[in-house]
């Protein structure tokens, strides 16, 4: 299909550029989304994040170069990347267990992580409820912070930022800025332009005053509307599935806009949410 072969010519971008810079928006590109939506499916489809699979093949290639003896390991170090012999040290100990300088001694067990190849796989799990709405821009209000251009360390300050937010009493302060649709507490991934200007919004949609909160206008999108009930990690393993079993066979793929969450229900314990997704038909 025309979605994995995009995801596979990305993977081939950073095999011919172990060497030298991997631009993450090309890879966004190549797969026709944003950067930080390709990050997101790889992290779901690969089980690990983009940052750590690129080191894991560059320490692969490292091991390889290190056997052959034929350079100096500060040498080697800088064709992967890395500024000092110390944090090459570090990545290559983390991937196979010992210092570089041990990687030629005989009977040493070096770890080779192949490129990844993706393709399509049929599970027939357990069901998803979605809707397809088309939505014209809303604005809301709320706080932000920025998000990191590699999405995984984002996964430790967004909670955060929500723990916050539920201390200081700012989620009380937006319910009573809610009046629009949709009626919810959100969670805003504004991440549609470059990585530099990506943001993080806690907020309600609202016509009212800003007051002492940002403003945002999410603009108009068709958005797959996924519901479901628990907790937050019940939240991530909804959009682990709808990166890997709904988007592949949907007949969709995603449109360079925010992501959104929809808190229906406060209750941290038991929480009814929606997970928004822009979208467009494939091939438009």
């Amino acid at each position: 299909m025309e979605w994995i072969t995009r995801l596979n010519t990305a993977i081939g971008y950073i095999e011919e550029n172990l060497t030298n810079d991997i631009d993450y928006e090309q890879l966004g590109r190549l797969a026709c989304c944003s950067s930080y939506h390709f990050q997101r499916m790889f992290g779901y489809m690969a089980g690990m994040p983009l940052s750590e699979y690129i080191r894991r093949r560059k320490m692969s290639r490292a091991a390889v170069d290190l056997q052959s003896g034929e350079e100096k390991i500060i040498n080697i170090a800088a064709k992967y990347g890395y500024d000092s012999p110390t944090a090459f040290n570090r990545a290559f100990q983390s991937v196979h267990g010992f210092p570089p300088s041990q990687a030629k001694e005989e009977g040493r067990t070096l770890k080779s992580f192949p490129p990844i190849s993706f393709q399509i796989m049929i599970k027939g799990a357990v069901q998803m409820d979605y809707r397809i709405e088309k939505k014209d821009a809303f604005r809301i209000v709320g706080i932000s912070t920025p998000l990191e251009a590699e999405i995984e360390k984002n996964f430790e300050t967004v909670p955060l930022f929500w723990g916050k937010a539920a201390q200081d009493g700012t989620i009380p302060k937006l319910c009573e800025k809610m009046n629009s649709q949709p009626m919810g507490i959100l969670g805003v991934s504004a991440c549609s332009d470059t990585a530099e200007n990506w943001r993080y919004y806690i907020a309600a949609a609202s016509t009212a005053e800003a007051g002492e909160f940002e403003e945002y206008t999410v603009p108009a999108f068709t958005w797959a509307i996924f519901s479901g009930q628990g907790t937050g990690v019940s939240i991530q393993e909804l959009e682990r599935r709808i990166v890997t079993e709904w988007l592949p066979t949907s007949g969709y793929e995603y449109a360079n806009g925010p992501d959104v969450e929809v808190y229906l229900d406060p209750n941290p314990e038991n929480t009814k949410y929606e997970v928004w997704i822009p979208i467009v038909k494939k091939g438009e």
